[in-house]
């Protein structure tokens, strides 16, 4: 039996992470710890084979006053935790990271495709603060003290926050939709718990990125909940020239309609997706 500490308690991986390898109680042994205040650190780290640290500020922000927030929780801490777990003999450490490394969407009409080759340019403290914290991490790692950086791109599924609720709301409310093909790497809650499960049974270590085996467009995904919804949705194209002049001012349009991906051969053979993209966008409506 593994026994693993997840670092911040009732956080959206880490609750469905814990239920997945609970699936098998007789493998795992699985703990939540709450990092919100200073008590984790009385915390006996020595009784674990793995520390999964999924604690942090997930959302961007532009706000200039939450910069040292950001820095505090999403880097600091991490190193902090990561420290406390290679002092009292964790043999695994996984971080989970973020796409967001790779600085802003590509512009509305062009694609942004991340290789092995691409260097990570952050373009908020929101990316660096990501970033920083992987170096710090990684520096601690030897023979005995296994590290695992999880780049996700965006992370989906039932009940899940942020812009694929926004896309539900627009699914739910909005008879049309553009009619703009793009492609996007994003990743269902259950593949990522998958790839997790997978990482620590084969006691990985590395600089990963797992996604959905196939790229997605926002198109399919607002076409796929509309038909959960047994909602007729017309795709037009109309407003296609104006949303591709407002896109070099408002990135939110970047943001939604814009390509990025990573390139496949990233992403290893795909042995922990166990859902396909159109099952995955039902079961989150």
């Amino acid at each position: 039996m593994k026994k693993i500490l997840i670092t911040g308690k009732n956080s959206y991986i880490g609750t469905h992470v814990k239920n997945w390898l609970e699936k098998d109680a007789n493998q795992y042994e699985v703990i939540e710890l709450n990092v919100k205040t200073q008590d984790w650190m009385q915390e006996n780290f020595s009784k674990y084979d793995v520390v999964l640290h999924v604690a942090g500020i997930a959302h961007v922000s532009t706000n200039k006053k939450l910069e040292d927030l950001y820095y505090k929780v999403n880097r600091d801490l991490a190193i902090e935790v990561a420290q406390k777990a290679k002092k009292e003999n964790v043999k695994q450490f996984i971080f989970m990271s973020s796409m967001i490394i790779y600085g802003d969407d590509a512009n509305l009409g062009q694609m942004k495709q991340i290789n092995k080759k691409t260097i990570p340019q952050p373009k908020n403290f929101y990316g660096n603060s990501k970033l920083q914290a992987e170096e710090g991490i990684k520096e601690l790692e030897d023979d005995s003290f296994k590290t695992v950086i999880i780049r996700t791109p965006m992370v989906y599924g039932p009940d899940c926050k942020g812009n694929f609720q926004k896309l539900k709301k627009i699914a739910k409310l909005s008879p049309i939709f553009p009619d703009i093909q793009n492609e996007r790497s994003m990743i269902y809650i259950d593949n990522l718990c998958e790839f997790i499960k997978q990482a620590i049974d084969n006691e990985k270590s590395g600089i990963f990125y797992p996604q959905n085996e196939e790229y997605v467009s926002t198109k399919q995904i607002i076409e796929v909940m509309a038909k959960s919804m047994n909602k007729k949705m017309h795709f037009i194209k109309l407003f296609n020239p104006i949303l591709r002049l407002m896109a070099k001012k408002v990135n939110l349009i970047n943001k939604v309609f814009g390509t990025k991906i990573y390139s496949k051969d990233l992403s290893g053979k795909f042995e922990y997706v166990v859902v396909d993209n159109e099952e995955s966008i039902r079961r989150s409506v």
